[in-house]
């Protein structure tokens, strides 16, 4: 990366957060401190609650460009992105496609499917699935997941027919298509992508069956390792296939993609992230100051991914 511009380059700046998806309160904390860390560098930064205000009003504002911390739907699956380029305010991350495909866990498999990068097979599920289908083609257990959710919302393992049905009434309540992804044994990892260069994986253990929303925002019992413990010629070796699955679907600017390896170490990918989180228990801070860069320094990084032509990509 380039060295940083200074905090007059970026002009006045909107904190995007909030917003009206599953994981609002989420995108609240992750959005007071990416806010607090840019205002510790100098940068002229206000918040700005999606739901609180009109687009529009960032132009009354004289806002120059926004950082959209906004997870889920209507911050991260393309809709922001679209109607800031409309706009013609610069913002953070990944364009209308990028963001649209990596929020869409279903069509992201089929691109990486398409792509030769490796994923766990899938079967969609509806009101009318027939569960022995499901169970003779993946097996048990599966993971059960709403498409369009983020921050695991809506997920949950079922270990035979019973669980699956229940698992996937759970899921169809988010209002969007619902998969069974087969279930792999292994331990995850993430990777957290900034401007087009892998920051240091991290590997996630947890008591819970997989690492749900509870481990993820709540839990004391997580663990993360970076240094992730792989070898280093391994390692490298899946950043590049990370960097490759997030640029496939579109992504840029910066990200995170999680995958595990299996008993004999092959990777799987699960899924992308545009937006992701920036609290006390995220992951890309973690990576990030492992790579020397603080909290303030990261948000200043991704801050300047705004410089990229809205809607490139």
């Amino acid at each position: 990366m380039n060295a940083l511009k200074t905090p007059l380059c970026f002009g006045k700046v909107a904190v995007a957060m909030g917003g009206f998806a599953a994981e609002r309160e989420i995108s609240l904390l992750s959005g007071k401190a990416v806010l607090a860390g840019l205002q510790s560098e100098g940068v002229d930064a206000v918040a700005f609650d999606t739901r609180d205000g009109s687009l529009e009003s960032l132009k009354d504002m004289d806002v120059d460009r926004v950082f959209n911390i906004i997870h889920g739907r209507g911050g991260e699956d393309g809709q922001l992105q679209g109607a800031l380029g409309l706009l013609g305010i610069p913002y953070t991350g990944s364009g209308v496609l990028g963001s649209a495909l990596g929020m869409d866990k279903w069509r992201t498999k089929l691109c990486w499917t398409g792509c030769g990068v490796s994923t766990p097979k899938w079967m969609m599920l509806s009101a009318a699935s027939d569960v022995a289908a499901c169970a003779q083609a993946l097996g048990f257990p599966v993971i059960v997941k709403p498409v369009l959710e983020g921050s695991s919302i809506g997920m949950a393992k079922a270990n035979d027919a019973k669980q699956l049905a229940i698992a996937y009434n759970n899921a169809a309540r988010f209002g969007c298509e619902v998969m069974a992804e087969q279930w792999v044994e292994g331990p995850e990892y993430t990777v957290a992508i900034l401007s087009g260069k892998a920051l240091p994986m991290i590997k996630l253990e947890t008591p819970h069956d997989f690492y749900d929303y509870e481990a993820k925002y709540k839990s004391n019992s997580t663990q993360y390792h970076c240094p992730c413990g792989l070898e280093q010629e391994k390692e490298v070796e899946l950043q590049k296939l990370a960097i490759k699955a997030f640029e496939v679907v579109g992504g840029c600017g910066w990200g995170r993609v999680d995958l595990m390896l299996d008993d004999n170490g092959n990777a799987w990918f699960l899924e992308i992230n545009t937006v992701p989180g920036m609290t006390d228990h995220s992951l890309v801070p973690m990576a990030a100051k492992q790579a020397g860069i603080s909290f303030s320094e990261l948000t200043l990084q991704i801050l300047e991914t705004s410089f990229i032509e809205a809607g490139a990509v």
